[in-house]
């Protein structure tokens, strides 16, 4: 028993994680369509600011590890207006193919500026917050995971809030209905599209941070494989939907947990686009997702 509670808190610590980066995926394909696929490299950027940051303030202390949190998320948040204002505001309208392949570049193009400006040899991160271990009735905690999950948890929490309770949270809600009838009652999608991807970089940034933390070896392919699975994660619990990614990540990262710790572990990324296969066969609108007639 105490090995099952194990591997699900620690497939609940990676599933929050996957979700942290399937809401930024979920909320830029809301408002504009597209799935961006430069955001798990902006994630990676996330982790390397935390890096150099990390250095600088006290290892170990709580406040020094909130600064470190608070700084890569602005500093993720910035980079992807960045991005949006300088890659996709002009393809607005565009054919997907070429919103599609821009994404790509650009996902390449910081992967491989990481690598001149970071190095491409793994990197350490500090051990920004405390880190303690206690031992439960044979369950170990750490309290990295607890820093993960409950940091998740409340970003979470924020997100919702700001979507459906806050003038901007209404506008974007706006915006991802009918672009062009909330620009004629006085929205500037300008803003609200910039806000958006401001908001999900922000959240994978704060992503890198908390993976970091528990998988302490970082390098700028580091946002590869994770970015993969966040995707598969939004597809899962319903891509567009927020609480469809949250949950998507959930369980994806618990099934993957699990499956690690089994005789299959040699298959643990292969589970994550089994499972794509299977949602787009069966369910192609996600858990959580509705289902809606589309013109073409």
């Amino acid at each position: 028993m105490s090995e099952f509670l194990q591997q699900l808190l620690n497939g609940i610590s990676l599933g929050a994680i996957y979700a942290l980066i399937a809401l930024g995926y979920t909320m830029v394909y809301g408002v504009l369509r597209f799935i961006n696929f430069a955001h798990s490299d902006v994630f990676m950027v996330g982790a390397f600011i935390g890096y150099y940051l990390g250095r600088i303030v006290p290892e170990g202390t709580l406040w020094g590890g909130c600064l470190v949190l608070l700084t890569a998320m602005i500093g993720c948040a910035l980079l992807g207006m960045l991005i949006e204002r300088l890659a996709y505001r002009r393809l607005r309208g565009a054919a997907t193919l070429n919103v599609l392949i821009t994404a790509i570049g650009v996902s390449l193009l910081l992967e491989y500026s990481g690598q001149v400006f970071f190095g491409a040899a793994p990197r350490t991160f500090p051990a920004v917050f405390p880190s303690l271990n206690f031992n439960l009735g044979g369950l170990v905690i750490s309290t990295n995971q607890l820093a993960v999950i409950v940091i998740a948890f409340l970003l979470m929490v924020a997100l919702q809030f700001i979507v459906h309770r806050t003038k901007i949270g209404t506008a974007m809600r706006a915006v991802a209905l009918n672009p062009r009838a909330a620009q004629l009652v006085g929205v500037n999608n300008d803003v609200v599209i910039s806000f958006t991807f401001g908001l999900g970089s922000a959240l994978a940034g704060a992503g890198g941070i908390l993976y970091a933390l528990n998988y302490p070896s970082i390098d700028p392919l580091m946002g590869v494989m994770p970015g993969l699975k966040a995707f598969v994660a939004a597809v899962l619990g319903g891509i567009g939907n927020i609480p469809g990614a949250a949950l998507g990540g959930l369980i994806l990262g618990t099934v993957e947990t699990f499956v690690n710790g089994s005789q299959w572990s040699t298959y643990k990324d292969a589970i994550a686009f089994a499972i794509l296969i299977i949602i787009l066969l069966f369910r192609p609108a996600g858990l959580l997702g509705k289902f809606t007639v589309e013109k073409v």
